[in-house]
């Protein structure tokens, strides 16, 4: 659509049904309307005049299953209302342009180009490489493009930044060279491919499904090549609870070492039983044989592994607990994830730097105030960045004013989760 029909329309009352439908809140209309005329108008700084698509890939929240997924476990998780959108135009010549909001510079990835460049790995330009790189090698086609990308999903905050790129980049393609056939599992697999060969970030595929499938899902990684997912219905206003995110400000820089460990020790611990992942390893053999794991990973990788086991037997008393309409208990099992994230899995602050523990202070302010009223728990990969919280609707100014107030002003968002993954908005 041409670039003016397209202001004009959003001027109008055209893409309000659907805005609300992928923002999930009425009062954001006229911020999204506004933050999209920006994009385009950024858009027409870059590049030229002409017909433009816009696409939109969701940043995720994981409920439950704290780094189980990259041992072929079980995770609950949602697609969210923040997201990263991209004003593109479908190019014929053989090359991808894409200005990013926040970056001078334009990243350029030729198509003929696309082997792993080792000097690009931690770059964006390593994630369009290797999403390129990945579809073609999956049988899709791939073409140019130019496109201008802004994000409400921050970088180094939990919420899955670079898997909300990646799936951005899988949907455009998708759509523009592959009539929009290409499944959201295969657009999750292609992004975690480019987050793990290119961009050089050990992870598991849980980030990426639920920002390319969308809603809340529960996801059975057992066989990683065919996870089994189910999304299920989950309305927290329902209950009278809200989704709210804290980001303590802290920074996922130059914690690829801790993240790296967790799967490292968990594959170390599986090998005590002569097993490549610990879904192959059940919780009675973990617990029958501590001494034999302590001997050859580790305490602390003993502890990783209970953690694990005991983690992806919540994830499915999680889903019971929300088919069966039990959100005392659902909240009890989030509860019991934090709880085992901060003393088995100890992911909430690096041992390297002690004094510096946003995440946990997040926690125990949040603890304090909530008395027993609302739960909270680490939120995502760990170490820095943002706290998850179920907080009931009638305490959420207040929770947020606290946050606020030692975080910064719009630390804590009230975030809903959201039908779609990623998608062609027009």
């Amino acid at each position: 659509m041409e670039i003016k029909k397209t202001i004009e329309l959003l001027n109008g009352t055209f893409f309000d049904n659907k805005l609300t439908k992928l923002y999930v809140d009425l009062n954001r209309i006229p911020y999204e309307k506004e933050r999209y005329r920006k994009a385009i108008d950024s858009y027409k700084t870059f590049f030229d005049e002409g017909e433009i698509e816009i696409f939109s890939a969701p940043g995720r929240s994981e409920i439950g299953g704290n780094h189980t997924d990259h041992q072929h476990g079980e995770v609950l998780a949602a697609s969210i209302n923040n997201d990263a959108i991209a004003v593109a135009r479908k190019l014929n010549e053989p090359i991808v342009k894409v200005m990013s909001d926040g970056y001078s510079g334009m990243i350029i990835v030729q198509l003929d180009e696309l082997a792993k460049k080792t000097e690009e790995e931690g770059t964006t330009n390593a994630l369009i490489r290797g999403v390129l790189a990945k579809m073609k090698m999956d049988g899709h086609a791939i073409g140019g493009f130019q496109a201008y990308v802004t994000s409400e999903v921050l970088i180094g905050a939990g919420l899955s930044s670079s898997a909300a790129f990646e799936t951005l980049i899988g949907t455009i393609l998708s759509y523009m060279y592959n009539g929009g056939e290409v499944n959201p599992i295969e657009i999750a697999k292609i992004g975690q491919y480019a987050e793990n060969v290119y961009f050089g970030k050990p992870c598991g595929l849980m980030d990426q499904m639920a920002c390319s499938v969308g809603s809340l899902i529960h996801i059975d990684f057992a066989d990683p090549e065919n996870p089994i997912v189910e999304q299920l219905k989950f309305d927290l206003n329902t209950y009278g609870y809200s989704l709210c995110i804290t980001d303590t400000k802290g920074t996922h820089t130059d914690l690829t070492p801790d993240y790296a460990a967790i799967p490292q020790e968990m594959k170390k611990a599986a090998e005590c039983f002569g097993k490549n992942f610990l879904g192959e390893v059940s919780k009675e053999e973990i617990i029958n044989n501590i001494t034999r794991i302590r001997d050859c990973a580790g305490d602390r990788a003993a502890l990783r592994a209970l953690h694990f086991v005991c983690e992806n037997e919540r994830v499915k008393e999680e889903v019971d607990a929300l088919k069966k309409n039990n959100f005392p208990q659902f909240l009890t099992k989030v509860k019991e994830s934090g709880d085992s994230s901060f003393k088995y899995l100890q992911n909430v602050y690096t041992c390297h730097d002690v004094q510096h523990q946003n995440v946990s202070i997040a926690l125990a302010l949040s603890d304090v105030i909530f008395g027993k009223k609302g739960v909270c728990r680490v939120h995502g990969g760990g170490f820095a960045g943002t706290i998850q919280a179920f907080v009931p609707n009638y305490l959420v100014s207040n929770y947020q004013k606290e946050m606020d107030k030692i975080f910064g002003n719009g630390s804590c968002e009230v975030l809903k989760i959201r039908k779609y993954g990623g998608i062609k908005v027009l």
